[in-house]
């Protein structure tokens, strides 16, 4: 996946993936948004929208949901309305992470994505996808930011749809994924 745009407004991440074979458990998957400040892009994040959560100003927000993968296309979906954002507020990086805390216990590791079947990731304006792909290129990862968008100086925002994989858990990622992009 990579993709530069100018000018993005209103933004929709799309992820899609296989529910788990019978008897196993189910495979979790979450996209998380973190926003950061124009003047500290790479500090703290100014908040997080993740299940259930949205943008303080309603900007961000995760308009479908799931826990298993089942259903039909894409199965968890986050809208951003990078043009209603705060002029404040001026890098937004969105990243999906695995929901697998029973998997470590049991000794066998945190699922990565290569242990998901049917991965994929859609990132759309309108009707125009900007990115699409699976995670392939983090098959090893168990979380991975998807996309950056950068406010520019005159207003306008850009994407870069490069994924990096991270080895982190939900709490870990939500803190590591603003990260200076390697």
């Amino acid at each position: 996946m990579s993709a530069i745009r100018k000018s993005l407004a209103k933004v929709e991440i799309a992820l899609r993936w296989d529910p788990s074979p019978a008897g196993t458990p189910a495979n979790d998957l979450d996209i998380v948004a973190a926003v950061y400040a124009a003047s500290d892009p790479y500090g703290e994040p100014v908040y997080l929208v993740h299940f259930g959560s949205r943008a303080p100003d309603g900007t961000i927000t995760l308009t479908r949901d799931s826990r298993t993968g089942q259903g039909f296309g894409f199965d968890e979906v986050m809208t951003l309305e990078l043009d209603r954002l705060a002029p404040e507020l001026g890098r937004v990086v969105v990243g999906v992470v695995i929901q697998d805390a029973g998997s470590e216990a049991a000794g066998a590791g945190r699922k990565t994505f290569a242990g998901v079947a049917g991965t994929g990731l859609r990132i759309r304006e309108g009707y125009t996808d900007l990115a699409t792909g699976d995670f392939g290129e983090v098959a090893r990862a168990t979380a991975a930011t998807v996309a950056e968008f950068v406010r520019d100086d005159e207003g306008g925002w850009s994407l870069d749809a490069r994924p990096q994989g991270f080895d982190a858990d939900p709490q870990e990622f939500a803190r590591v994924m603003g990260a200076v992009r390697g």
